[in-house]
């Protein structure tokens, strides 16, 4: 049995020691905006925070999650009132829509730790996430608008 802190709320899950975080969140808590990719970290899909640190849950253990704070896309807001969310849909970033709850994820912390990024600060950032669809440009065009909104309103 493993203690977690999900989206702000506490859960007692029963998973082998070896369970990825990736499974536990979807099958075991039922969180399906965190996406299974490559299954190897390589293409950011399943990117969650681990006590504020971008991590991809495919290849963190359950052992290493537990008892730390988790968030996951649907933790960013609970009405997608979060200035990355509402930027992504002004922008209209998604094609087909997949990888983006991991680029959401990886951008959340990049504006954090960076809240008026370049260009190249949000390539160099984001540059382990993968778009088959190529939505690169927009991804970058909505940081940035995220980055004013929150200027703007003091939204997260």
């Amino acid at each position: 049995m493993y203690n977690l802190t999900v989206n702000q709320k506490a859960y007692t899950v029963d998973a082998t020691p070896d369970m990825p975080l990736l499974w536990v969140l979807r099958d075991l808590l039922g969180l399906t905006g965190t996406k299974f990719g490559c299954g190897m970290a390589q293409c950011g899909a399943c990117t969650v925070h681990l006590d504020g640190q971008a991590v991809r849950s495919c290849v963190t253990l359950i052992t290493r999650a537990a008892g730390k704070n988790i968030t996951t896309v649907e933790g960013l807001s609970p009405d997608a009132s979060h200035a990355l969310q509402r930027a992504w849909l002004e922008e209209d970033v998604p094609q087909c829509g997949y990888c983006q709850s991991g680029q959401l994820m990886s951008a959340a912390v990049l504006l954090r730790e960076n809240p008026h990024p370049t260009d190249r600060d949000i390539d160099d950032a984001m540059s382990g996430n993968i778009c088959r669809c190529g939505t690169y440009p927009r991804i970058r065009k909505a940081i940035h608008r995220a980055a004013q909104l929150q200027q703007e309103g003091g939204t997260k």
